[in-house]
C-alpha cells in the first residue's frame, strides 16, 4: 500500500486527505515574510488522536517529514512546509472536551481557536488569560507550540504559565500523556514544559489541559501621549519599578499609529510620537491604581493622559492595538506597490533596559535609512519592531536583513532574548544558536534525537 492509500484508509472522512496541487499551495507557509517554504506531497486533517498516531506511524516507517500546522498565523516560519512532506493540519481537532469550573481547568483539542475558548469559559465566570494578537484566528495548539503571549502577559504570563497537561503523539506514533489535572503535582520530569514551545519538533500535541482563573474585575484603561518614544519607555520603567501591576501596558509608535488610522479610521492621535495604553483590573483598587499610573506617565513628560470613559472606548483602544500587523502590511504595500512587505521582529529585554532598546532601534533605523515601526508589550520589555521592505528590490531586502540582525544583536547585548513569544521557527535559528551557545545547542539536539531519532518532525525548525 502506498502512502496516500494508507492515509486515506486511516482517515476515511471526506476532506481528510488532500492532494490537489491548488489546495496544497494554501498550506505551504505561515505569516512570516521571507522564510523559505516548499510544497507538501499531501495534507492530512485528522479528527482524533488515533488518526494522528496512524499518520505518524506511516511517516515514520517511510521516514517522511511531517509538518504540524494550526491556523498558520505564526510569524517565524515555524509551520512552513518542505517539499514532499506530509502537512498535518490539526484545525479539524477543534473540540472543547471539558470545562471544569470546580477545578478551574479546561481540556481542549489543539484546533480550538483562542477566542472561542476565552468566550466559552467566560460564560462560566472563568478566564483564560493568554491573548495573542491573532486570538480570533490562532489555535490553542499553535499557541502552546510557540508558547505564545499577548497583551495580558504583563500580569498573567504567557501560555506556558497556564498549561498543566498534554497528550502528545510521538514520532513513532506512540501516545504520551504528561502533566496533570491536579492543582499541584511534581511526579517525574516536567515533560509538559518540554513540549510547550517546542514548535512541533518533538511531538504532535493532540490534547491540552489548561488552568483557568476566576474572571477578573472590569478593567479601567488610560492612554498616555508622548512626544518621544523613549519617554514612553521611561514611563513604563517607572510604572514597573513602582510596583504597579497593570493588566496591560502596550506601546504604539507614530508610524504604527498612522498605519492603523489609515487601515481603520478611529481618531487616533497620529501626530504623537508614541501612545502608551495601560489597563488595570484590580477591582476596588482600580481607580487608585490607574490614577497612580497616570501620575507616573505625567512625571515622564506625557503630553496628555486620557482615561477611557467607558468599556466601549477601552475596547476600541484594544482593538486598535490588535490591528498593528495588518495595518503595517497595508502600509508597506502603499509605500512599495510593487512588492511591499514587512519583517516582524520579536525581541525582549529586561524591563530596566527598555529605553536603551527603544533608543537603539531608532538609531539602527536612522543608520540604515529604513522604515521601522515599533509596537509591543512594553510592560514585559517585549517589542515588535516591524521593518518595512520592498520584496522586489534586492537592495531593500538586504537592508531589511541588516536592520533585523542589528536589532537582534542589540537585544542580546542588553541581556535580552531573540524571541519573547513568536518562537524561533526558521527566522531565528542562527540567533537561537548565538543566544544559547554550543552547549545549549548540543542539549537541544540530544533531546530531539531521543524523541525523534529519524528527524521527521518539523525538520529544520528551531536549530
Amino acid at each position: 500500500m502506498d502512502l496516500i492509500e494508507e492515509l486515506r484508509a486511516a482517515l476515511p472522512h471526506e476532506g481528510a486527505v488532500l492532494t490537489d496541487p491548488d489546495l496544497l499551495r494554501s498550506y505551504e507557509h505561515d505569516e512570516a515574510d521571507l522564510c523559505a517554504y516548499g510544497t507538501p506531497a499531501v495534507v492530512v486533517r485528522p479528527r482524533t488522536t488515533g488518526q494522528v498516531s496512524a499518520v505518524l506511524r506511516a511517516a515514520s516507517r517511510r521516514r517522511i517529514p511531517v509538518i504540524p500546522q494550526g491556523a498558520r498565523s505564526g510569524l517565524a516560519g515555524g509551520a512552513n512546509a518542505i517539499d514532499g512532506a506530509i502537512v498535518l493540519s490539526l484545525v479539524a481537532m477543534n473540540e472543547i472536551v471539558d470545562i471544569d469550573p470546580a477545578n478551574r481547568i479546561a481540556v481542549v483539542q489543539p484546533g480550538v481557536v483562542n477566542a472561542q475558548l476565552r468566550r466559552e469559559v467566560a460564560a462560566k465566570g472563568l478566564y483564560y488569560p493568554p491573548d495573542p494578537g491573532s486570538w480570533e484566528q490562532s489555535t490553542i495548539g499553535g499557541n502552546v507550540s510557540t508558547d505564545a503571549g499577548g497583551m495580558c502577559c504583563v500580569k498573567y504570563g504567557v501560555t506556558s504559565d497556564h498549561v498543566i497537561g498534554l497528550e502528545v503523539v510521538l514520532a513513532s506514533g506512540e501516545v504520551l500523556n504528561c502533566g496533570r489535572r491536579t492543582a499541584k503535582g511534581v511526579a517525574g520530569y516536567d515533560l509538559t514544559s518540554l513540549f510547550v514551545g517546542s514548535e512541533g519538533t518533538l511531538g504532535v500535541i493532540t490534547e491540552i489541559t489548561v488552568k483557568l482563573r476566576p474572571a477578573p474585575a472590569s478593567s479601567l484603561t488610560l492612554v498616555a501621549v508622548f512626544d518621544t518614544l523613549p519617554a514612553a519607555g521611561a514611563a513604563v520603567e517607572s510604572i514597573i519599578t513602582a510596583g504597579m501591576q497593570p493588566s496591560m501596558l502596550e506601546v504604539i509608535d507614530r508610524v504604527t499609529l498612522s498605519a492603523i488610522e489609515a487601515f481603520r479610521p478611529m481618531g487616533l492621535p497620529t501626530t504623537a510620537a508614541a501612545l502608551l495604553i495601560a489597563a488595570v483590573d484590580s477591582g476596588g483598587r482600580a481607580p487608585d491604581d490607574l490614577a497612580a499610573i497616570a501620575a507616573l506617565c505625567q512625571q515622564a513628560q506625557a503630553a496628555d493622559v486620557h482615561v477611557a470613559t467607558d468599556a466601549t472606548e477601552a475596547d476600541a483602544l484594544l482593538a486598535a492595538r490588535r490591528l498593528a500587523h495588518p495595518a503595517m502590511e497595508q502600509f508597506a504595500t502603499g509605500l512599495f506597490p510593487s512588492g511591499g512587505g514587512i519583517m516582524v521582529d520579536d525581541v525582549a529585554v529586561p524591563r530596566t533596559r527598555l529605553v536603551e532598546l527603544i533608543e537603539g532601534i531608532e538609531g539602527i533605523a536612522a543608520e540604515y535609512g529604513a522604515v521601522v515601526a515599533t509596537v509591543g508589550h512594553a510592560g514585559d520589555g517585549n517589542l515588535h519592531p516591524i521593518i518595512v521592505i520592498d520584496r522586489s528590490d534586492p537592495t531593500s531586502l538586504a537592508r531589511g536583513q541588516k536592520v533585523f540582525d542589528a536589532i537582534m544583536s542589540l537585544g542580546l547585548s542588553l541581556g535580552g532574548t531573540s524571541t519573547g513569544e513568536h518562537g524561533v521557527g526558521l527566522l531565528k535559528r542562527d540567533w537561537l544558536a548565538r543566544e544559547i551557545g554550543p552547549t545549549g545547542l548540543k542539549a537541544h539536539r540530544s533531546i530531539k534525537a531521543a524523541l525523534d531519532p529519524d528527524n521527521i518532525l518539523n525538520p529544520g525548525k528551531i536549530f
